[in-house]
């Protein structure tokens, strides 16, 4: 299979990653929904993806995918490229000073327990994120008090031309599940500060959090984490808890029972039956509370047409 090109074929060398034509997205999403991709790329490398992105067309859509979580993939799909970096772009590596450098598909988990074995700590919260480094960058990502940007000396981004840059963090604004930075550019690799401390401790944290969270949280059903970021002040669980909506569904999805803030597939759900719980959930939370939850889930891709198979 080859990749769509310019007209003028400028690069003179195939990727070498792998091309699959209309991928069903839910074989990639924690929620196990999604239509197809047009095309959807596993690159065998950075470089490969530098490679790969100059032979795009400059009209070509293209979409960033990690674990899939925090993702509603819609049952029309996504028109364009899907570019994968799970189990892509997977580097690990120590630099000078006690710094890791961790590639865009790194699971956060990963990191998490990287240091340990040089008794390094820090990065202890990132095992109750379910997705990897490139999605956590995106948003700033967060469990357990700790946030990923907290961590951040440096990142890799790649530009639209295959282009990579190495930009500080002073390049961009960080806030509560919201990173903006330079446009036309995306995650590939950051470079985050650990400090010296007690390898035993900090297994023995994650441990701790890893519980926490299993006992909290509907880990055993497809879910995308946490739906509605916490407004001020408050929790978005609560607010949705007291609305009296656990046990809600539309379809196959449901506000989880065990917490309010998760929406789970329990079977035979559609993206489509997961949006419409998520605007109803918002919905009844601002009619009762007159607070609008904002998502901290992304929608994207394209409603199933009539008759869609």
């Amino acid at each position: 299979m080859a990749l769509r090109r310019d007209s003028d074929n400028r690069t003179s060398s195939a990727p070498r990653g792998e091309l699959r034509m209309d991928e069903p997205m839910s074989r990639h999403t924690t929620w196990r929904v999604g239509g197809p991709a047009d095309q959807f790329y596993i690159p065998a490398d950075l470089a490969d993806l530098e490679q790969m992105l100059r032979q795009l067309p400059p009209q070509e859509p293209v979409f960033w995918l990690g674990l899939g979580s925090n993702l509603l993939v819609r049952d029309g799909g996504i028109r364009g490229t899907v570019i994968a970096t799970l189990g892509a772009l997977n580097g690990l590596e120590w630099l000078e000073g006690n710094i890791l450098r961790a590639e865009a598909g790194v699971p956060c988990a990963k990191v998490a327990r990287f240091g340990i074995c040089r008794h390094l700590v820090g990065p202890e919260f990132l095992a109750g994120i379910p997705g990897t480094m490139g999605g956590a960058l995106a948003m700033n990502a967060g469990a357990f008090g700790g946030e990923t940007w907290q961590l951040v000396t440096r990142v890799e981004t790649l530009d639209r031309h295959g282009r990579r840059h190495a930009r500080g963090p002073e390049e961009f604004e960080v806030g509560y599940r919201h990173v903006t930075g330079k446009s036309g550019e995306w995650f590939v690799a950051a470079c985050l500060q650990l400090q010296p401390g007690d390898g035993a401790a900090a297994m023995a944290r994650i441990r701790e959090l890893l519980e926490r969270r299993n006992s909290t949280q509907p880990t055993r059903q497809p879910n995308a984490g946490s739906v509605f970021r916490n407004p001020p002040g408050d929790y978005a669980a609560r607010l949705i808890e007291a609305c009296g909506l656990k046990g809600t569904c539309i379809g196959g999805a449901c506000v989880s029972e065990k917490h309010a803030n998760f929406i789970v597939n329990t079977g035979a759900a559609t993206a489509a039956d997961i949006e419409a719980l998520i605007e109803r959930v918002a919905a009844t939370v601002e009619q009762q509370h007159g607070i609008r939850l904002v998502r901290e889930v992304h929608i994207v891709g394209e409603a199933a047409q009539a008759g869609w198979a």
